[in-house]
C-alpha cells in the first residue's frame, strides 16, 4: 500500500494500492475496499487512480460518485499503519 498524501488535510483515505483496472483504498478506520472497472466503471477507476497519485480529492470523489460500488471489502487487518506523530 502507498500512503495517501492527503494534501487537503482532512481526508478519510490513508492509503491505496493501484493495479491494472482496479484500486484498493484504505480508510482511517482500517477498512479497505477494492474498486474495479466492473464494479465502479472504467472511467471512475481511472479517475480514482489519478486522484490517489495526486494526493487530493479521492475521498470526496468516492463519496460523490462510487460510494458503494466496490467489488468487495478486503480483509479487515491493516495493510498500512498510520503514524501517530
Amino acid at each position: 500500500m502507498h500512503r495517501y498524501k492527503n494534501l487537503g488535510g482532512d481526508s478519510g483515505v490513508v492509503a491505496y494500492d493501484i493495479d491494472a483496472g482496479q484500486i484498493i483504498v484504505q480508510f482511517r478506520n482500517g477498512d479497505r475496499y477494492l474498486y474495479t472497472e466492473d464494479s465502479a466503471g472504467a472511467a471512475n477507476v481511472a479517475k480514482m487512480q489519478e486522484l490517489a497519485k495526486a494526493g487530493r480529492g479521492l475521498s470526496g470523489f468516492i463519496s460523490q460518485h462510487v460510494h458503494d460500488r466496490y467489488e468487495r471489502k478486503v480483509n479487515s487487518g491493516r495493510l498500512y499503519q498510520e503514524s501517530k506523530q
